[in-house]
């Protein structure tokens, strides 16, 4: 795992660099499961008026102004745990939000399927906390990524609820 292409603090192009790779999940069993990232959203900074970072620091979105390479996990409407890497360097909140997996479309459905919950709020994407990145090789190629307005921040006003920071792996992109 490249923890510092984590930490590198250009939250857009980590977003792009992490279609493709693989997020590993060991379980309590001790087994180990393998999933393709093919959708993420990305939220930069406090001036992101859809980042929970917008309204500053408060105990909820400390973990956002760590260095990145670490997990953000929070519930969303009292229902959902949400999974999110945080990637700016310390004191700039920025994270991406991972909305997909080969299989499994929605973050809510994602975290569920992985047994994610807030446990995980703060630990590093590392084998020692049981969520970690790994990249395997797979290139893909700027065409067979498709980019997208953000999903659920209309509150975020029109400028930036359409910024085009939803990414998404294209289905050609897989096919071989």
């Amino acid at each position: 795992m490249p923890v510092q292409r984590l930490k590198s603090g250009n939250t857009l192009s980590v977003a792009r660099w992490l279609l493709g790779k693989m997020i590993m999940r060991c379980r309590s069993d001790g087994t180990v499961s393998q999933h393709m990232i093919t959708e993420v959203e990305a939220y930069d900074g406090e001036n992101d008026r859809a980042s929970h970072a917008s309204r500053g620091r408060t105990a909820r979105t400390e973990v956002m102004y760590r260095e990145g390479g670490i997990w953000y996990v929070y519930l969303c409407y009292g229902v959902h745990e949400m999974l999110n890497l945080v990637t700016g360097p310390a004191d700039y909140p920025a994270a991406i939000l991972i909305r997909g997996i080969a299989g499994i479309n929605g973050p809510g459905r994602l975290t569920k399927a992985l047994e994610i919950d807030r446990r995980l709020n703060g630990t590093a994407a590392a084998p020692q906390s049981g969520l970690w990145i790994e990249d395997h090789g797979l290139y893909i190629a700027p065409r067979f990524i498709l980019a997208a307005p953000r999903i659920g921040v209309g509150y975020a006003g029109p400028i930036w609820a359409g910024k085009p920071w939803r990414l998404q792996l294209d289905a050609k992109a897989l096919r071989g």
